[in-house]
């Protein structure tokens, strides 16, 4: 361990004043929140200042990416999107609101509700996808292709046995709920 390191430093602490304090966690957590509050606050600063909401892009990234003709239910954008039903109602009435979705009944007398992107829907996904996308490569660039490779197969295998263990289907925002 690296002292001068503010991670490592923190973990030397907590063993000199608490020996057998379990902190095998500390190194892998405490990174994952910094660069999750990083990459977070560098998406929503960009998206800032082009005027572009993150959570209505959100919505309609998962409507792009769905295909042609851009629809789907609420449920499958809940199941997609990883947020709640309310969450996935807030951001659909949004983007109705400024014409990027449309929103209709599944078929006569369905209580299920279909979300299709509009044309102005599409041109700002197109509009920002590179740009977001092109952000965070550019981000992760510092580590060769082989370390990117690694560490996506370290943090799904992570995820996976967290998720698995902990029952958690569902991924938040960081530090919600």
């Amino acid at each position: 361990m690296d002292e001068n390191d503010p991670v490592d430093a923190i973990t030397l602490a907590w063993l000199r004043e608490r020996p057998g304090t379990p902190v095998e966690g500390i190194g892998v957590v405490t990174r994952i929140w910094q660069l999750a509050k990083i990459f977070g606050d560098d998406r929503r600063r960009m998206l800032a200042a082009v005027d572009a909401d993150p959570a209505i892009l959100d919505l309609l990234s998962v409507l792009r990416r769905s295909g042609p003709p851009y629809r789907l239910t609420t449920r499958q954008l809940v199941e997609r999107a990883h947020v709640t039903a309310g969450a996935i109602s807030q951001r659909v009435a949004r983007a109705e609101a400024e014409g990027l979705v449309v929103r209709e009944p599944l078929g006569a007398g369905s209580r299920s509700v279909v979300v299709t992107l509009t044309p102005e829907g599409h041109a700002l996904v197109e509009r920002l996808v590179d740009r977001v996308l092109g952000r965070e490569a550019d981000l992760i660039s510092g580590l060769t292709a082989e370390q990117r490779t690694a560490l996506t197969d370290l943090l799904r295998a992570l995820l996976d046995d967290l998720q698995a263990r902990l029952g958690e289907e569902k991924i938040t925002p960081v530090g919600s709920g």
